[in-house]
């Protein structure tokens, strides 16, 4: 069942859609950059929600600030690091488990400042992490990071690029290169799925 939520701290309420399925494991799916069009309900996002559902996660995805409902504006990706804390004391004050992180583009790249910078989580995947367009040098450490997944016509995650940084930050992630995928996932959302699905078998 999907259940709109409200997360709130501080002075900030980000508006979120909880699936729940599961106690036992869930994630939180982050979404790209607000300022070009990006928010929860994006296809690439919803993908990873429904193949962590299909898996028995429960799913909480939710908008940044100044995203779609949620109140705020625009952080420059430094807010939006509470915003992802947030959603997962959420998810831990209602006693969910084995807390998960998962983001596509923007999303991905606030996931790993919020892991990098020591965030206890049981799992983190990247889905087309934008290093071509955003810098990922002040990222010196990436545990816990499970799978990594981009397409081979990503211009915006360009998978030689993001390999670089695999091989800086001495970590051995599952490394999924789609042929014939762009950064929007165009005609290549069921492989994403396929992909996600068999990594949380």
């Amino acid at each position: 069942m999907s259940t709109p939520v409200i997360i709130e701290y501080e002075n900030i309420k980000l508006e979120g859609v909880l699936h729940e399925n599961s106690f036992q494991k869930a994630v939180v799916i982050s979404h790209p950059h607000p300022l070009y069009g990006g928010n929860m309900d994006n296809p690439v996002v919803m993908a990873i929600s429904e193949s962590f559902f299909e898996k028995g996660f429960t799913t909480l995805r939710f908008n940044f600030r100044g995203a779609c409902n949620s109140t705020g504006m625009f952080d420059n990706g430094n807010g939006e690091q509470d915003d992802i804390r947030a959603a997962i004391s959420y998810l831990v004050e209602n006693k969910y488990k084995q807390i998960c992180l998962a983001g596509y583009s923007f999303g991905a790249r606030m996931n790993a400042m919020v892991v990098s910078k020591g965030c206890k989580i049981k799992d983190h995947i990247m889905v087309s992490p934008p290093a071509g367009f955003m810098s990922f040098d002040d990222i010196e450490k990436m545990p816990s990071t499970g799978l990594i997944v981009t397409g081979a016509n990503d211009d915006i995650a360009p998978g030689a690029l993001v390999q670089e940084h695999v091989n800086r930050w001495k970590i051995a992630p599952g490394f999924e290169v789609i042929e014939n995928c762009d950064h929007f996932y165009s005609g290549c959302l069921d492989k994403l799925k396929t992909i996600l699905t068999e990594y949380l078998s």
